[in-house]
């Protein structure tokens, strides 16, 4: 039943399948969805999306992430459940946002029925692409299209030459910037040299120039509301300081290989780490330039789908998205999704939502 409704699928979808494809083959086609960025620019409206809070009311964002579905599992199964899990966690939080951290699907299919899922909510929501995001398709500006042709997606290509989609999402409140958003592309794989001179392969992460982009971005920002204003980065690949503050809070133990936290550090961490934190081979200084300009207050990340811990790292929360849909490898004790609340100042405040998979009925093969 499942593989009619995959070919179904592909023929009703046939259209928006190849609708990216013409612009792909055109010379110089792709570029057009790009803006042009110096540091040099004056930043205004057309730089930033603008999301409005309601007075006296919280502004709720749910986070998913790793949803991550083949186009087999999201016509099957796995497919129902994963729709079925953000369903209640959009009824049950009633969001003004939904972000979604990376991995989001992971074939054609899949994708163009994720987006059709989303949208069907009618609330704003925005993605960022993770290290799988094209893998399966035709190709990563195929995928970041389909996201700009949905009514309801905030995506933009942003500056060229930085990945697909670094934009950002200003939260005001009568009309003054309460919290900004920073969603930025940490892209797949690349090469790194290390100091000895040592050639190495792991994962990527933001570039230099996305690094400039976002310091203009800030600085621009606490020019135009007159403060530093709070911000929050989403983005798929930890930075490399999710090692580092790891091995601050935990002790080794006989349960698991990663350690287990240690309870002297209960009043800036909480979570479990199963997988060793797989950020890029070499740091590229982001976490530093977060400190160093003040703003951003928390790194909301995915990519490594069985850690959910949140560390208060030197000022900076660094936080694991929980894992939210039924595609890859996942746990059952570690299936949900995350929310960031923004209160009445501007400040963050982040948790995770659990769900019990098996008292839903979402037994599923792994």
């Amino acid at each position: 039943m499942g593989i009619i409704k995959l070919i179904l699928a592909y023929i009703m979808c046939l259209s928006q399948i190849l609708a990216p494809v013409d612009i792909m083959l055109t010379p110089g086609g792709e570029a057009a969805y790009f803006t042009d960025w110096s540091v040099s620019d004056t930043f205004d409206a057309d730089d930033y999306v603008e999301l409005v809070k309601q007075e006296d009311e919280d502004f709720v964002i749910l986070n998913l992430t790793d949803i991550q579905l083949s186009d087999a599992k999201a016509y099957g199964e796995h497919g129902t459940y994963s729709e079925e899990l953000i369903t209640k966690l959009v009824e049950e939080k009633q969001p003004d946002l939904i972000t979604l951290s990376g991995d989001n699907a992971w074939d054609t299919a899949a994708y163009l029925r994720l987006i059709e899922f989303l949208d069907g909510f009618d609330i704003p929501w925005a993605p960022v692409m993770g290290n799988h995001d094209g893998q399966g398709c035709i190709s990563e500006f195929w995928v970041a299209y389909n996201f700009i042709q949905a009514e309801n997606c905030l995506f933009q290509f942003g500056p060229k030459d930085m990945g697909y989609g670094n934009y950002i999402i200003n939260i005001t409140e009568n009309g003054e910037i309460v919290h900004t958003l920073f969603m930025m592309d940490t892209h797949s794989d690349a090469e790194f040299i290390l100091e000895d001179g040592t050639k190495v392969e792991g994962y990527d992460h933001l570039w230099n120039n996305q690094q400039k982009w976002y310091k203009w971005a800030v600085n621009s920002i606490k020019e135009m509301a007159g403060k530093t204003v709070e911000s929050t980065a989403i983005m798929h690949i930890p930075v490399f300081e999710y090692v580092e503050a790891w091995e601050m809070v935990s002790i080794d133990s006989d349960e698991s290989e990663m350690g287990v936290l240690n309870p002297e550090y209960s009043d800036i961490a909480s979570g479990r780490c199963y997988e060793l934190s797989c950020p890029a081979p070499v740091n590229n200084g982001f976490y530093s330039l977060c400190q160093e300009l003040g703003s951003t207050k928390t790194i909301l990340v995915g990519h490594d789908h069985v850690n959910d811990y949140h560390i208060n790292y030197n000022g900076i929360k660094l936080a694991y998205a929980v894992k939210s849909g039924f595609g890859s490898y996942w746990r059952d004790d570690m299936i949900g999704g995350t929310t960031i609340t923004i209160n009445a100042v501007g400040n963050a405040n982040v948790e995770n939502h659990y769900y019990d998979v098996v008292a839903n009925g979402w037994v599923l093969e792994h």
